[in-house]
């Protein structure tokens, strides 16, 4: 053991004579030393880190030989910064479709993809096919035909692992009416195998608060509103941090303040890194708190994407607002605009082509005596975009 220690010494005067003797006595890596024969050529090119080896002589080779693992570890750090650029979507499906008895179908070959960390809009009318799509990728039923997948495992054959991952409110909260707000959700965690029962009583608490139901939660749920059943459902979706929120017309039956409430929480859980997955069939709604949104019709996808393309991808309106709207009216019509429409003193229309000079639209307003106030053409919003794939309307405001 002296001896290695005196090895370890004598390699400095010694320069390279020294372990070139000795290399192969005391070690099998004489192998080595045929292997640092490059390096050999290296330390007269740079002897003074020569010195600098000896108040770590025995590591020098261990230090390089992990300096080649390093830029091995980075590596796959590359992969890892390249990761991103492609994420799994929370959600994909493909073709899925659903036929009901009787052969009505409801979703047909949906292909839908839900980007990771997304406030995403389910949009459509009543009847579309929104809950019968969202029951599919929760396990609820069946699809005729089509994969879907959830959280990355296929569904519903992978129920037990992605559902406890998953908070849900779908089609309105089933309650135990003869027990107070809190009982119910102290039930609903009671029925989770993965909660924690000695953290029970601070979580429903919790999410009571964040619901705005703390002050009601005694109360027996036969007695709630409508909307204090939604926010209780809600509650028992947010005993748990979930990766993934799934909420069925989340607003149904509550006033304008708790509407605001709801969106100001979802705006919330998507900040702490829940995508949230919202269904409604009202477009302000959406357009407000959603990041990205997918339309349906007749149990069909039109569109998918980031609100603002989706929005932006919309023809915007031409508006004026005049004292004399009839006779802009009658300026804009010999200028082949279409589409107008009078509410007031305000006159909109198609917005024009692209060709058309909107300061010679506004001359000729003014050459035609139209006294005008306002001139300009509005953005187009998710609602033009609606109108625009299908060619109809549906609630706007609720």
């Amino acid at each position: 053991m002296t001896e290695t220690a005196a090895a370890r010494s004598a390699p400095e005067p010694a320069g390279a004579a020294a372990p070139d003797s000795r290399a192969p006595d005391s070690r099998a890596p004489d192998s080595r030393a045929p292997d640092s024969r490059a390096p050999d050529s290296r330390a007269p090119d740079s002897r003074a880190p020569d010195s600098q080896a000896p108040d770590s002589q025995a590591p020098d080779p261990r230090a390089s030989d992990p300096r080649a693992p390093d830029p091995q570890a980075s590596n796959p750090r590359a992969p890892d910064s390249q990761a991103p650029d492609h994420p799994t979507p929370v959600i994909e499906t493909h073709g899925l479709t659903k036929r009901y008895r009787g052969g009505r179908l409801a979703v047909d070959g949906l292909d839908l993809t839900v980007p990771g960390g997304s406030v995403f809009g389910f949009l459509g009318p009543n009847g579309s096919g929104k809950t019968t799509t969202i029951r599919m990728l929760m396990g609820l039923i069946d699809p005729t035909a089509g994969t879907a997948r959830v959280l990355g495992h296929p569904m519903p054959q992978a129920a037990r692992t992605v559902l406890p991952e998953v908070g849900a409110l779908i089609e309105g909260p089933a309650l135990y009416g003869y027990l107070s707000g809190r009982d119910n959700l102290v039930r609903y965690d009671s029925a989770d195998p993965t909660a924690d029962p000695r953290t029970r009583r601070a979580r429903v608490g919790h999410a009571l608060e964040r619901v705005g139901l703390a002050a009601a939660s005694d109360r027996k749920a036969k007695a709630y509103s409508l909307g204090m059943k939604q926010r209780l459902g809600l509650a028992a979706a947010l005993l748990r941090p979930r990766r993934l929120l799934v909420l069925d017309e989340p607003t149904n039956g509550l006033d304008p303040q708790g509407m605001r409430e709801i969106r100001s929480l979802v705006r919330e859980l998507a900040a702490e890194g829940t995508t949230v997955f919202l269904s409604s069939h009202l477009l302000d709604e959406i357009e407000q708190v959603c990041t990205h949104a997918a339309v349906m019709a007749r149990g069909r996808l039109l569109v998918q994407g980031p609100v603002a393309e989706l929005a932006a991808s919309a023809r915007g309106r031409l508006a004026v607002t005049t004292p004399d709207p009839a006779a802009a009216a009658r300026v804009l019509t010999a200028h082949g605009l279409t589409g107008l429409a009078t509410d007031g003193d305000r006159l909109t229309a198609d917005a024009p082509p692209a060709a058309v000079d909107l300061a010679d639209l506004n001359a000729a307003l003014v050459g035609g005596g139209v006294r005008v106030r306002s001139f300009g053409v509005e953005g187009g919003s998710l609602e033009d975009a609606f109108v625009a794939l299908t060619g109809e309307g549906f609630d706007v405001a609720g």
